[in-house]
């Protein structure tokens, strides 16, 4: 990544585009990333509907299920995470996001597809100075024994803790400091899943039509029904971390701060930036050379 992209935006060198079907919908979909100016943010674009336009935006959720979906004047886009998630944890600050159905693709149910489109169209500087949102006081969200949290810091870190009744999963933890270069090699990779005795249910609510062992890993009784096995073997929860990412980028700025979550899922996430967003005492807008300044004045004796 280009070094002066921590001070100042970025978006992509070049129009870049892939095809696949939605998780959810099984619906074919053509989805383009294209360069955006400094200051657009990341915008999806329905080219099937005129090219109206939904920015990823917290204040135009819709659903939070199974996926985090935005909806803006009766317009939907469905399943945002995946992609969002890596423009973010990639560093890529302004894109339009052209689809020509509802759901964004779900590919290989990962986002290695989306990382290496980004590195295909390349990412490069503009000429805005970059603000980053800084936590200032902790957030918590719970419910029934479930947790997320955001609390200060100087950097953006995740602890991500999750548990599945299953031999091969149980409890897993993961902290880390996002950084592009980790986020592709350790987070990107990480694939959706799913158990197999809760697909039928999810079918009959018209859920993952086009789920597939191409797209998703499903765990049966004792194993992993995928012939190549997990990518990871924590890949649970590493990729409820890219989860939380795509669910973060909704935000709208880099984000300082670290993040705790406790068998969280869309909903919590979504809530927990509502709450942040909602409340400007609990945040601040810095630049690059504004924290630098802070972190050096605190280390000096």
């Amino acid at each position: 990544m280009h070094p002066l992209s921590l001070r100042v935006e970025t978006t992509i060198g070049r129009p870049v585009e892939v095809s696949g079907i939605g998780l959810h919908s099984g619906a074919p979909v053509c989805l383009r990333l294209a360069p955006a100016p400094a200051g657009t943010g990341i915008v999806f674009v329905r080219t099937d509907l005129d090219r109206f336009q939904v920015p990823a935006d917290w204040r135009h959720v819709a659903r939070v299920s199974y996926a985090t979906s935005l909806m803006r004047q009766g317009v939907l886009i469905s399943t945002t995470e995946h992609v969002l998630s890596v423009l973010y944890g990639m560093g890529v600050d302004n894109a339009f996001v052209e689809m020509d159905n509802l759901e964004v693709p779900i590919l290989d149910g990962s986002g290695l597809p989306f990382v290496r489109l980004l590195e295909e169209a390349g990412i490069v500087p503009l000429r805005r100075r970059r603000k980053y949102l800084r936590v200032r006081r902790p957030v918590t969200v719970e419910d029934h024994g479930r947790r997320i949290s955001i609390l200060p810091a100087n950097s953006f870190r995740l602890t991500c803790d999750v548990f599945f009744d299953h031999p091969l999963v149980g409890r897993q933890v993961l902290e880390f400091e996002v950084t592009p270069l980790r986020y592709a090699s350790e987070i990107a990779p990480a694939r959706t899943f799913g158990f197999a005795h809760e697909l039928g249910r999810m079918r009959d609510m018209g859920l993952i039509r086009g789920a597939s062992l191409e797209n998703a890993v499903c765990f049966e009784r004792d194993g992993v029904m995928n012939p190549e096995g997990l990518r990871f073997r924590d890949e649970c929860c590493r990729h409820k971390a890219l989860d939380l990412i795509g669910d973060l980028a909704l935000i709208g700025r880099p984000l300082l701060g670290h993040v705790v979550a406790e068998r969280a899922g869309h909903a919590m996430h979504v809530a927990l930036v509502r709450r942040l967003m909602s409340d400007p005492s609990l945040w601040e807008l810095v630049s690059f050379d504004q924290l630098a300044a802070r972190v050096a004045h605190a280390l000096v004796p």
